[in-house]
This record gives C-alpha cells, sequence and structure tokens, in this order.
C-alpha cells in the first residue's frame, strides 16, 4: 500500500470538502431554483386572481347598476309622455317585470361577487312586488344565512315582510323578533319596530301593534317613522 502524506491526506480531505461544498451548493441552487419558481407562480396567481377579480367586480357593478336604473325607473302617471332620454315604464307590473329578469341575469352571471349577492336580493324584492310571494320566499331563505351580518339581516326583514303578505305570521315573527334583538346597519331598530305595530296590526292585535308605535314616538320622536306610527295609531283610533 503506497504510503500517503499528511499533505496528501489534506489536500484529498481539501478536495474532498470542496466537492461536498459544491454538492451542498449545488443541492441549495435546485432548492433555491424550486423555491424561486413556486414564489414566482404563486405572486402570478396573486396577480392574476385579483386582476380577475377585479375585472369580474368591474363588469358585476356595471350590470347591477344597469338592472338598478330598471328597478328604479319611474312609472309613467296615465296620459303623461314618457320623458326623453329616461327609461319609464307604463305600470308596476311591466316595470318589475323587466327588473326581475334584468336582476336575476346578474346574480346568475356575478354569483360570487357582492353585487350579484344584491341583485339576488332585489330580483327577491322584484318577485314581491309582482305578488310572487312563494318565489321570493324560496330565494330569499338561502340570502337570509350567507354573506355578512347586515345582508342577512335586510334579506331576513324582506322575507319576513314576504311570509305576513303570505299570511305566514308564525313564520315571520320570529324574523322580526330576532331583528329587534339584533339591529343591524341596513335594518336599525325603529324600523323593526314599525314593521312589528305593522305585523301585529295585520293580525287584528290592535293593543299590541299600538304598544310598538308608541315605543317609537317614545323613542324617535321628531323623526318620520314616529310621523308613520303616529299615523297608523290615529287609524287604530290608540292616538
Amino acid at each position: 500500500m503506497a504510503h500517503i502524506s499528511r499533505r496528501e491526506l489534506k489536500t484529498d480531505e481539501f478536495h474532498d470538502t470542496l466537492e461536498h461544498g459544491w454538492e451542498v451548493v449545488a443541492e441549495h441552487k435546485q432548492t433555491i431554483w424550486q423555491v424561486s419558481v413556486v414564489v414566482v407562480v404563486v405572486a402570478a396567481a396573486i396577480f392574476g386572481w385579483r386582476y380577475y377579480t377585479s375585472h369580474k367586480s368591474a363588469e358585476a357593478s356595471a350590470a347591477f347598476t344597469q338592472a338598478m336604473q330598471v328597478y328604479s325607473a319611474p312609472v309613467q302617471q296615465a296620459g303623461q309622455p314618457p320623458i326623453p332620454g329616461q327609461t319609464s315604464y307604463p305600470d308596476s307590473q311591466t316595470k318589475y317585470q323587466a327588473a326581475q329578469t334584468a336582476m336575476a341575469g346578474v346574480a346568475a352571471h356575478f354569483g360570487g361577487t357582492r353585487y350579484g349577492q344584491m341583485a339576488a336580493y332585489y330580483d327577491a324584492v322584484s318577485l314581491d312586488h309582482l305578488k310572487r310571494y312563494q318565489e321570493a320566499a324560496d330565494k330569499l331563505v338561502p340570502l337570509s344565512k350567507s354573506g355578512d351580518a347586515d345582508f342577512q339581516a335586510l334579506a331576513k326583514f324582506e322575507l319576513a315582510n314576504v311570509y305576513d303578505r303570505m299570511n305566514k305570521p308564525a313564520l315571520a315573527l320570529p324574523l322580526l323578533q330576532e331583528l329587534l334583538a339584533k339591529p343591524s346597519v341596513f335594518v336599525p331598530k325603529p324600523v323593526v319596530l314599525l314593521a312589528l305595530g305593522d305585523h301585529y296590526m295585520g293580525q287584528n292585535e290592535n293593543q299590541q301593534a299600538a304598544k310598538y308605535y308608541k315605543q317609537i314616538q317614545s323613542e324617535y320622536p321628531n323623526t318620520g317613522l314616529a310621523d308613520q306610527a303616529s299615523r297608523r295609531l290615529e287609524m287604530l283610533g290608540t292616538s
């Protein structure tokens, strides 16, 4: 066996160390390259998603705005000529049929956006105006359980009104009581109080109705809702 000097051994150790070092660097380079690729892909995906959602949101906003123009369009009075440059309808039935179709279209195409969600709500409200109560209720039930708390409250309030018009007070009352316990930005307490008064007046429970109307007068004096409560109390003969 040939004798290996200490210098040669050190040289071999150096070579081994150097080779191992290059192996480590190569491995690290591969890892760094892989991580870099992942970062680039993720960044591109985030940018692409933001661009897509921004573009989608802009489209949804424009579509909802157009549908809202139909929903809020005026109804012509008998004998009144159309206003140039303004969309109008000869009667409420025609208007809300057009609005329902427009809102349903926006909700179908942009259901994943806030505008699509609001369109679904106005789709149901249009059905309510058309007295297609069961269809309205069927669309409002899932909306009352989705979205943020304020939107859910709005859907629940409309659903309660629809149930009352369907003569289903047992379904309407729990929703109104829930809204009274947790008022929201879209459905504040005085609005719920007025709806509760109307609910009981519709059931000929005038004493209970008067209680809510008087609560509005007491807690929210000098407001439009207090004026409405006063008129209802006059109707009940308890003003």
